[in-house]
């Protein structure tokens, strides 16, 4: 299990947004803006050698700032955010290791197969992450796009996560309703994911103590990576430091 570093990207700015609360229209609820540029947390990251983290583009006006970190990391970061069959090249091009993709290719609500496969042949499937970010609805869990607002029909099950498989190197899943709350994981969400995945997967929202953490080792099997948000010192937090997770699961941790 690794801790995997992000980059929330909002209106050009390092934040950290409760997800719910994310809309194309009005202010979201944020918990944290950085007085930091994007690209000293990428520079940071690089120092301390943790790969595989991700910059979510959360709307428009990122670019800047997401370009800037992934020349300041280039190869160590995913991208996410407005991803395309058009423009994923460009974004490899630009440094990212992988990019991250919801809403393109869970289209009009349900999986778009031929934009899937033309992400494929654009990128690699070992360049492309897919994102399951999801929303309770019953017992269930369903992927929402379009700013984590519009539900799909397409449950987190494991055929869904089977039929994806082979289309990409990890995913990439986000339990929205407590994301960015900082009151506990999606229980049950990672403890499906524990027995459902046999590839690499990060998990976040809710964790806010290293209980949460280890909750997601047991549940999640050793299976899931995770990553933190609001709750860590990095972004204004009390729960969490950085350079704890750092020492225990990043490169040289247990």
């Amino acid at each position: 299990m690794r801790f995997r570093p992000c980059i929330d990207l909002h209106h050009g700015e390092v934040k950290q947004i409760v997800g719910a609360t994310l809309r194309d229209e009005g202010q979201p609820e944020t918990n944290f803006t950085a007085d930091r540029p994007a690209e000293w947390f990428a520079a940071l990251y690089r120092r301390d050698h943790l790969t595989g983290g991700h910059i979510i583009q959360l709307g428009s006006g990122n670019r800047e700032a997401a370009r800037a970190a992934l020349d300041a990391w280039p190869g160590g970061l995913q991208i996410g955010g407005g991803i395309t069959a058009d423009n994923a090249a460009d974004w490899i091009a630009a440094g990212a290791s992988h990019v991250i993709v919801t809403s393109y290719v869970f289209h009009d609500g349900t999986v778009d197969e031929e934009r899937l496969r033309r992400l494929v042949a654009a990128v690699g499937r070992r360049r492309l992450v897919l994102d399951l970010s999801c929303r309770r609805r019953g017992d269930e869990y369903f992927v929402v796009t379009d700013r984590w607002q519009t539900f799909t029909r397409e449950a987190v099950r494991p055929e869904l996560i089977r039929r994806l498989a082979g289309f990409c190197d990890e995913f990439l899943i986000h339990g929205v309703d407590v994301e960015g709350r900082c009151r506990g994981i999606e229980s049950d969400l990672v403890e499906r994911l524990g027995r459902w995945m046999d590839m690499p997967c990060t998990y976040a929202g809710g964790i806010c103590a290293m209980a949460d953490i280890d909750a997601i080792e047991i549940l999640g099997q050793g299976r899931l990576d995770f990553t933190v948000g609001s709750a860590l010192d990095l972004f204004g937090g009390r729960q969490l430091g950085y350079r704890d997770l750092v020492a225990r699961y990043g490169p040289s941790g247990s």
